[in-house]
């Protein structure tokens, strides 16, 4: 049977999440998460499912990609596909090929599992390895300590405060309430938690959300963000910690995150709440490099801690 590439519309969403969910465990490598296409939904489930490609056999989907922006793309393999030949290079044709109506022409950037296969051919066909990022993972097998802040879980009435939060983390963000109450009517949000930190004078420093892949599976930090007055504080660790036990309490059997290694303060505010840097990973590029997304939320796709700060403040960025 012919590999079909596709557009789930949003009526196939639901089984575009389904996979995603299906495919995560401990050990697997970084690769796209049900929770990624459910940070996407803040900008609705039309605009979502746009976003969204799958390739199918037979009625079955063997990968699936985001379209995280204008010349990004986010793909991942069902675990026994990703060194089938076929589907690489099936892959590799249509996203090389701007009618297809995957990538447009130019400069792009593709994300895949790096023992996948088509990490190999994009390769051979002149695609370069990009910047390095740095996953991390904390096991959740073990009690998760109290974070020491007052945490609150976000509910309709919170979510001007999240929002307010993500937008004094990341320069230029536009996250609002809005967006939050539509990422909260996706599907992925069903077994997500949005999280704020506060300080001893109430203040909102910190928010997070975790999205978890179901029982016994990894979840996912994504974005987790410092508010820019309350940087150094401990804040990122703090929060991130309550993420992790946000997420075993839903299940997960670990916590997933990525980040930059650029972003050194980053990798050890994560480090610091108990996660285990894992070996980079990068994605495969085309032409010259430049960001693929032309503001900030590039770096909030792949959870970069947003507790950017000058990198004098190393090694605690909280």
């Amino acid at each position: 049977m012919a590999i079909v590439l596709g557009k789930p519309g949003v009526d196939g969403l639901s089984e575009a999440v389904g996979v995603l969910r299906e495919w995560q465990y401990d050990g697997a490598p970084m690769q796209l998460h049900p929770g990624d296409l459910g940070w996407f939904w803040r900008f609705g489930a039309e605009a979502t499912a746009a976003a969204v490609r799958t390739w199918s056999r037979d009625g079955q989907i063997l990968a699936v990609g985001l379209l995280d922006g204008p010349g990004l793309l986010r793909l991942t393999i069902a675990p026994d596909a990703q060194r089938e030949e076929e589907l690489a290079q099936q892959l590799v044709d249509d996203v090389t090929d701007p009618e297809r109506g995957v990538l447009p022409e130019g400069k792009a950037n593709i994300e895949a599992p790096m023992d996948a296969l088509v990490q190999d051919l994009l390769f051979e066909d002149g695609w370069n390895a990009d910047e390095p990022w740095t996953p991390l993972r904390r096991d959740l097998t073990e009690p998760v300590n109290d974070p020491g802040v007052r945490i609150e879980t976000v509910g309709p009435e919170q979510a001007h405060v999240l929002a307010a939060v993500h937008r004094a983390a990341f320069d230029g963000s536009r996250f609002t309430g809005e967006h939050w109450h539509a990422m909260a009517a996706g599907l992925p949000y069903a077994d997500a938690r949005g999280l704020v930190a506060y300080d001893d004078q109430g203040n909102a420093v910190a928010a997070v959300t975790v999205w978890s892949a179901g029982p016994g599976r990894p979840g996912l930090l994504e974005p987790m963000g410092v508010h820019r007055d309350h940087r150094r504080h401990g804040y990122g660790e703090a929060i991130t910690v309550a993420a992790a036990a946000a997420l075993q309490e839903l299940g997960s059997s670990s916590a997933i995150v990525c980040t930059p290694s650029s972003n050194v303060g980053a990798v050890a505010t994560y480090k610091s709440a108990g996660f285990q840097q894992r070996p980079e990973v990068r994605d495969r590029h085309r032409g010259a490099h430049v960001p693929c997304l032309l503001d900030h939320e590039r770096s909030q796709m792949r959870s970069a801690a947003a507790v950017t700060v000058p990198r004098k403040t190393y090694p605690r960025l909280s």
